[in-house]
């Protein structure tokens, strides 16, 4: 509110009313992007928001702020307001904001008692309002011009100087003067005024109003013509409850001093009215508003109960009484008066103990308790500081354990637990107060009974320890009494550790950590807490340290652990190891020099770690899509990075049995398979790829040391060397690891930083293959097949790696059987399936011929390998034709010939019929795509001549289902016929008729025999009916090297639709055949 040119002059014009007003709600600013806002206000503007906003001029000129008399004219006052909106507390704005600060800018304090009132802050002010007044008009004709003027009294009557403020930023004043509002007996002022009066000046002082009357004409003295007083306290010691009062007044007879009137606090309105001569004819009241905002004073207000607690010494027969009913008060009278309250109680303790120990330990317990309800959480720091900077009692620390422990001791027995929850939800505090009170005697005495606290700490420590040892069902309340004490517990450790070594501590919360039972219980509620417990453990200073980390890490895994093998609350277990082994990596990082940090090289603890590993390698095989299983990846890796090679002997050195061994890698290789699987990991995380690959052949070095040393000669594992190959196959695949498909840049860094790591898993598996002996018979030929995968990878160094581990395979399948047709016929098969997914390349031919051939000079098997090498060499050949012949843009016709060159090659040189079908169909698939439906249907024949008319059984094969060999053959024939009609050749297709005619005529088929008569019937009216070309063919040769492999030196034969058909066509007898030579 603004009230322009009356203030300034008022000494000169006492009579002068404002002539302008403006009204601005802060409140309905809204804080914008621009630091500064300016407004401008004018007298007719701010009236006219008042009449537009409903109702608040009239209010207003109710309250006595707008004058009845008062117009908004044409003319108006203006005046331009600069808001600027600051965040922060007071000291961070003083800091900030230091120039502002330099100017005199007033701190305004909030009308009302703060949210929390810290302990040690002092405030004493009294708000008064003046809100009305009632006058009579005392024999005029119109009404008085009041002026109300507040004075401060002390007890002797005099005026205290300086102590009636009308606003922030004034200097105090001795008197206050009102505004003047004219002619009106029933002023609304509205107005306040502070009165900072000391403590100890309130008892006995009182605040006097005096009436005047200022006339407009007569420029002399204002007239008084009454007055009245409010004492600042009553005469039991209370002061005056906030809220409004009505203060009659009194009239003054002008004729006597009123230096008289000055009355001391024990003088009565009577007793006034008496010696003033006071004329009550005329009636005076006076309604204002009182606001105390000191709580020392406030004390004397509150409630009988709580002014008797906090007044205990002077009613020590109502103590017992006091504290009992102190659960009974209202929550916020408890807190407005915390400090107090606290003195109160450790008082009573510190001179009582005996008698109220256990009372004040529940009241205490009550209050904390109190503090944690969410209406009063923001008094937690008043609390706090009072713990750290007023809080006395130096002696409470013996009689809060000895109540505490006694507490704990009763839990197990106990029918009730409800308040024992209580207790020990209060833990927290109950521990800061008895660490804050030994150190204050600690300090007073020089650190006297030390070793009695010691032991009295141990004690709890053990009862805690035997109750939390108990098994229970989940429902026992024994149960929910250990979870709440897990829940308070970890904000214990920074108040122990106040006083006790970091190890001292770990050692506390190790013991009781450890008497925890390790047997899960499904749907108890105790085995999540006991892991939020073992999390915050993880998180606190506490663990921080190295010292101490080496003491807790042991328990914390042992817990995890038996919660990982049972599969139970693992995203919990995830982020505590996740936590876990961040800490080792936030070490390392903040370490300037590259050797561990000193812990890390504990024994104790990376043995703990490391055991614990086949445990998390197993969750992460078993989580499946589970949403912790990314966490466990991360903390597995994070592990595995941090292993040196002492830690890989401690691992191995760790399982007492070959069985435990045996497990552990045949789990860890599971889960290593898992890890490089394509959809683990976004498409586009390569780095983590990288990384991932780089801790698996780490790793894998590592352990096939025990490999050898434990799964060799006489204790040969096949299931555990089986694994081992078949991740290392697996990981030398992997796309991430194909360097050729990268740009030049990109395979440059990687290269740098982690070398091909394709040929170091290479290396590692030749050197174990070299290892097995005699046992690498039983890996032929299981693995002939993937490591012939390995061996197409386009990696030089690789390749000329693992391609002699053939030659061995070779060597060992002759001694065997005398012969290596099994390793021919596995070559053989793998080739087609690799060969045709793209793999290999001529390169690789050439390679494969030329290290096989060189390995085998010297053998006495020599011609057979040589002609085995031949036979394989050939076969790429053919199927690398083949694979270029089927890429998009080549001809029909040379597709067809390459796989006619192919599927012949199969027939005749390698006699591998099911190879021999697989092509006949590919080639019938070409000329059905070509429309060369005869032939087409001479392909298909020759699957069908292999054929018998059997009721053998026939497994699943390409697109044939599990059928009789009879059903296929029939199958073949109508499909055959079908095509021999597309292709206008009816007199081939009666021929087939016919012979599945006499099939069905023999199993009395007739309904089937009809329809292929009818067929039969059908080709002959089309040979009469229809016309049809001469077929014309050609023999075509092809000479030099630069025709492919397959046409080199070799005749083909051709219809005029296509350029190759199969030299066994009975049509070429009988039809005119040229010869063109192509060189």
């Amino acid at each position: 509110r603004a009230v322009l040119d009356w203030r300034a002059s008022y000494q000169l014009h006492r009579d002068l009313q404002p002539t302008d007003l403006s009204l601005l709600l802060l409140s309905t600013i809204q804080p914008i992007s621009k630091p500064l806002i300016v407004m401008s206000l004018s007298s007719r503007q701010g009236l006219g928001g008042i009449v537009a906003h409903g109702g608040y001029r009239r209010s207003l000129r109710t309250l006595g702020i707008i004058p009845s008399t008062f117009r908004s004219g044409a003319e108006s006052h203006c005046l331009s307001v600069a808001l600027q909106l600051l965040h922060g507390d007071i000291d961070q704005l003083r800091r900030e904001y230091l120039v502002l600060f330099k100017r005199g800018v007033s701190i305004t304090r909030k009308l009302g008692f703060s949210d929390v009132i810290m302990p040690g802050e002092m405030r004493n002010d009294l708000y008064i309002t003046l809100e009305r007044g009632e006058f009579e008009k005392g024999g005029k004709s119109v009404a008085r011009n009041v002026e109300v003027t507040v004075y401060v009294l002390d007890i002797d009557g005099q005026i205290l100087k300086s102590h009636v403020a009308a606003g922030s930023g004034e200097p105090g004043g001795d008197d206050y003067h009102s505004l003047v509002l004219y002619h009106n007996n029933t002023p609304r002022w509205a107005e306040h005024v502070k009165l900072p009066i000391p403590v100890d000046m309130f008892r006995g002082s009182h605040v006097r109003f005096e009436f005047r009357h200022c006339s407009t004409k007569d420029k002399g003295e204002k007239k008084l013509f009454g007055y009245s007083f409010v004492p600042l306290m009553q005469e039991d010691g209370r002061t005056l409850p906030d809220g409004t009062h009505e203060s009659d007044s009194s009239n003054v007879d002008l004729g006597i001093p009123f230096d008289t009137c000055n009355c001391d606090r024990g003088c009565t309105q009577n007793k006034l009215s008496l010696s003033l001569s006071l004329s009550l004819s005329l009636s005076l009241s006076l309604s204002l508003s009182l606001s105390l905002l000191s709580p020392p004073l406030c004390l004397s207000t509150t409630i009988g109960d709580m002014l008797d607690l906090l007044k205990w010494r002077a009613h020590p027969e109502r103590i017992n009484d006091s504290l009992s009913k102190l659960k009974e008060i209202d929550g916020s009278e408890i807190v407005k008066f915390l400090q107090d309250t606290l003195d109160t109680l450790f008082g009573i303790l510190d001179e009582s103990s005996k008698r109220y120990g256990l009372k004040v330990f529940d009241s205490l317990v009550h209050i904390i308790n109190l503090l944690q309800d969410s209406k009063f959480q923001h008094f937690k720091p008043v609390m706090d500081t009072y713990i750290e900077s007023h809080f006395a009692g130096a002696l409470s620390y013996r009689d809060l354990i000895k109540v505490l422990k006694w507490y704990v001791d009763r839990i197990v027995e106990a029918e009730h637990q409800d308040h024992i929850q209580q207790v020990l939800k209060a833990s927290e505090y109950i521990f800061k107060y008895i660490i804050q009170s030994r150190r204050l005697y600690s300090l007073a005495t020089g650190g006297q009974n030390e070793d009695e606290f010691r032991i009295c700490v141990h004690e709890l420590f053990m009862s805690i320890r035997f109750f939390l040892s108990q098994e229970n069902k989940a429902a026992c309340p024994v149960t929910q009494t250990q979870a709440v004490f897990l829940r308070t517990f970890p904000a214990i450790y920074a108040e122990l550790l106040k006083i006790f070594t970091v190890r001292e501590v770990a050692g506390f919360v190790r013991e009781t950590l450890a008497s925890l039972p390790t047997t899960a219980q499904s749907e108890c509620p105790l085995e999540a807490v006991k892991l939020q417990c073992i999390a915050k453990t993880v998180e606190s200073q506490l663990y921080t340290n190295p010292e101490s980390r080496c003491v807790l890490v042991p328990v914390v895994l042992r817990l995890l652990q038996a919660h990982m093998q049972e599969q139970r609350e693992l995203v919990m277990c995830a982020r505590i190891l996740t936590s876990m082994l961040s800490l080792i990596k936030k070490e390392e990082t903040g370490t300037p020099v590259s050797p561990p940090p000193r812990w890390l090289s504990t024994d104790a603890l990376w043995w703990a770690q490391l055991v614990g590993l086949g445990v998390l390698g197993g969750v992460v095989a078993l989580s499946g899509g589970a949403t912790c299983r990314g966490e466990f990846v991360g903390c597995l890796l994070a592990l595995l990075r941090e292993m040196s090679d002492r830690h890989y002997q401690q691992l191995l050195q760790s399982f007492t049995s070959k069985e435990d061994l045996r497990d552990f890698l045949l789990q860890i290789f599971t889960v290593f398979r898992i890890l490089i699987r394509p959809e683990m990991f976004p498409k586009d995380w390569t780095v983590m790829r990288l990384v991932t690959n780089n801790v698996i052949i780490t790793t894998v070095l590592y352990l096939s040391d025990a490999l050898r040393k434990n799964f060799l000669n006489d204790k040969f594992d096949y299931k555990v060397w089986d694994s081992y190959f078949y991740l290392s196959v697996i990981f030398i695949n992997q796309p991430c690891l194909q360097l050729e498909s990268f740009s030049p840049s990109k395979r440059k860094r990687i290269l740098e930083k982690y070398g091909d790591m394709r040929v170091m898993m290479g290396c590692e598996i030749f050197s174990m293959w070299q290892n097995l002996g005699e046992h690498k018979l039983n890996f032929i030929p299981a693995m002939i097949g993937p490591f012939l995968e390995v061996t197409l990878v386009p990696q030089p160094d690789l390749r000329n790696v693992m391609i002699p581990i053939f030659h061995d395979m070779m060597d060992w399948e002759q001694r065997r059987s005398g012969n290596f047709k099994q390793v021919e016929a596995k070559l053989i098969d793998k080739l087609d399936s690799l060969m045709s997914e793209g793999k290999g390349d001529e390169t690789y031919r050439e390679l494969f011929n030329s290290i096989l051939l060189k390995k085998i000079e010297r053998e006495t098997w020599r011609e057979s390998g040589i002609s085995l090498i031949a036979t394989v060499t050939r076969l790429m050949e053919r199927l690398l034709d083949y694979r270029d012949c089927m890429k998009l843009g080549e001809v029909d016709g040379k597709k067809i010939g390459c796989t006619v060159s192919l599927l012949n090659f199969y027939k005749t040189e390698l006699n591998k019929e099911e190879m021999y079908i697989r092509y006949i169909h590919k080639l019938y698939d070409l000329h059905l795509k070509a429309q060369n439906y005869t032939e087409a249907s001479y392909t298909l024949l020759l699957y069908d001549e292999l054929l018998e008319w059997s009721e053998r059984p026939l497994r699943e094969f390409l697109n044939y289902p599990m059928q009789s060999e009879w059903q296929r053959k029939e199958c073949l024939h109508l499909t055959i016929v079908q095509n021999f009609d597309r292709g206008k050749c009816w007199e081939n297709g009666i021929i087939l008729c016919r012979e599945l005619a006499d099939q069905y005529e023999s199993f009395y088929d007739y309904r089937n025999l009809s329809k292929m008569r009818m067929m039969e019937a059908s080709l002959y009216d089309k040979i009469m009916d229809q016309q049809r070309l001469e077929p014309e063919f050609f023999r075509v040769g092809f000479y030099g090297k630069k025709f492919p492999f397959f046409l080199r030196v070799r005749y083909s034969k051709a219809l005029p639709t296509s350029l190759s058909t199969p030299p066994y066509f009975p049509l070429f007898q009988s039809k005119k055949t040229r010869m063109i030579d192509i060189r």
